[in-house]
């Protein structure tokens, strides 16, 4: 008998099936059933950047046709308020909360992940954010939104946080071959998430609505058993390499300069950020996060700002100078763009993170500060022309690096710091986007509120915007510039890494079953597996086509 199917009959009981020894794949398994185990994840948690849909109908829940408004209401009285509906500010701090417990826990929890598996952090995850959801519908129902700020914004972050980085450690040392495309997957679901949550909340809460009911508790609870199901059969489809496995004919295909930067050593997570390396990553991050959010926080009232009529086909009209209706065709135009810059984002996630693996993480870094900083410095001049096709195109590319930042990251870290903690490091560099979360946003909204206010045209508020944007660009290319592969000093020894990898070997290595590689093959299972997750992406992109083709209507 061999030790995984010992350790399958010991570990009998819930405990037991959630253990990181009960993943441990057994000969044979096929790895591309993986990644759309972490895109079943990643595709529920990513809800959060839609959560938004909920905020206008939130905003008349007891007036039900119009928002029943208390005149100078404090935000601590929103918290507890039975009588006045809230305002989308105060609602808004879910949104914050989101992003700030996604840091902060993948931070704090990430180490945790490392040693109890993925399994059992997906199966966290799928509590918290789910039974966030449920509380926070319950907060609805009740009227009380101190309910929806712990269930969705605080509860749902921490399961936020876990489901973010449960699958990147796994999928790394499942692809070691393919670093860059094997997080680009999963990180990839999570930019996803609210093109099918999104129109999936907005028909719900249209079936459940009545003539005294928004429908939006329902909506909660529906996707809260939905997602639940979901994020469930992803988290038990996991399984982790036994230690020593490699693809089947895997030989490194790097140039000498890019092996350099590709080390084959570990760092343990105590180490990882007393290097001069991972803050220099996690500026990278920020810089990067913090240029790309602050053009998609803006990226609606900037296109109506900047081309106003011409994108009525009247080129004379000013943005002050639309009457309501105009006004109002326009806001449907850059809603349009703002579900391309999703597409673009999503696109960017897959397709940067994918390249890096031929052109290495440090390059493809290079590329999006490098090309990134042209394009923001470009964008005011090609606005000046009205030149919308150009201006939007470029903010296409902008929002692509963006996502891509995302999804290279984890490869980057796995090639700085080598694979055994990866996963928990990534978790702690995710501060770098909370961060980022706050300084992109203030920055952007303070300096278009002072070109307003110092008489600045609509037209031209955003050109010191992109100016600035651009700097922290050039800032993220010196530090990008700066990494270096680490000391020896930093890794651990052999025998270190033997005693953490010993509960790893429950099975020999083998190199079947690995598809794409040698003798590996796509079978039922992948095929099922895949359609499960690609069927709802689908959907999801075909319905963000469909509103971004009023952009060119």
């Amino acid at each position: 008998m061999t030790d995984l199917q010992e350790n399958w009959i010991e570990d009998e009981g819930p405990a037991g099936l959630l253990s990181r020894e009960r993943t441990i794949a057994r000969p044979g398994f096929n790895r591309w059933l993986v990644p759309p185990a972490a895109l079943a994840v990643h595709l529920c948690i990513g809800m959060a950047y839609g959560f938004s849909v909920f905020w206008l109908p939130l905003s008349r829940a007891i007036g039900i046709t119009e928002p029943v408004v208390c005149q100078g209401m404090s935000l601590a009285t929103a918290l507890f308020t039975t009588s006045c509906d809230w305002r989308v500010a105060d609602l808004g701090w879910i949104y914050t909360l989101f992003f700030v417990l996604l840091g902060s826990s993948a931070a704090i929890w990430g180490g945790w992940l490392e040693t109890a598996g993925p399994r059992k952090a997906g199966v966290v995850a799928a509590c918290c954010w789910c039974g966030g959801m449920v509380l926070a519908g319950l907060g609805v129902m009740t009227h009380q939104l101190w309910l929806m700020w712990l269930g969705s914004g605080f509860i749902g972050g921490i399961g936020l946080g876990l489901g973010y980085i449960s699958p990147v450690s796994t999928l790394i040392k499942w692809f070691p071959d393919r670093r860059g495309l094997a997080t680009g997957m999963a990180i990839m679901g999570f930019g996803g998430g609210a093109m099918i949550g999104a129109p999936l909340a907005d028909r719900l809460m249209n079936h459940f609505q009545t003539p005294t009911d928004i429908g939006v508790w329902q909506t909660f609870l529906t996707l809260a058993a939905v997602y639940f199901v979901f994020m469930l059969a992803g988290a038990f489809g996991y399984r982790v390499p036994p230690t020593g496995w490699k693809p089947q004919g895997f030989q490194p295909r790097v140039s000498t300069k890019q092996a350099a930067m590709i080390t084959h050593h570990h760092v343990h997570l105590r180490d990882a950020h007393k290097t001069r390396q991972f803050w220099l990553i996690w500026l990278v991050l920020c810089l990067n996060v913090s240029a790309g959010i602050g053009v998609i926080g803006m990226a609606s009232p900037m296109l109506q700002e900047i081309f106003a009529g011409r994108l009525l086909g009247q080129p004379e009209l000013g943005f002050s100078d639309l009457d309501a209706g105009q006004k109002a065709a326009i806001a449907a135009i850059a809603a349009g763009f703002a579900g391309l810059l999703s597409l673009f984002n999503i696109g960017g996630r897959i397709c940067w993170a994918s390249a890096s693996d031929k052109f290495g993480r440090k390059n493809t870094y290079f590329i999006f500060f490098g090309l990134g900083i042209v394009l923001y410095a470009l964008a005011p001049s090609v606005a000046h022309l009205g030149n919308q096709v150009l201006f939007v195109a470029m903010i296409c590319v902008i929002i692509s690096m963006y996502g891509g930042g995302f999804s290279t990251v984890p490869a980057y870290l796995a090639d700085v710091f080598g694979t055994q903690f990866v996963g928990a490091i990534h978790g702690r560099l995710l501060t770098a986007w909370a961060t980022a979360g706050i300084v992109g946003p203030v920055v952007v909204n303070y300096l278009r509120e002072a070109q307003i206010a110092a008489g600045v045209p609509r037209a031209q508020v955003y050109d010191y915007t992109m100016y600035t944007l651009a700097g922290f660009l050039a800032l993220g290319l010196l530090c990008n510039a700066l990494v270096r592969p680490l000391d020896e000093k930093w890794f651990m020894k052999p025998e270190e890494v033997a005693a953490l990898q010993a509960g790893s070997k429950g099975a020999a290595a083998v190199e079947e079953g690995s598809f794409g590689i040698g003798r590996g093959r796509f079978d039922l299972a992948a095929l099922l597996a895949w359609a499960a997750v690609g069927i709802p992406l689908a959907w999801g992109v075909w319905m963000t086509a469909r509103k971004t083709a009023a952009l060119f209507g």
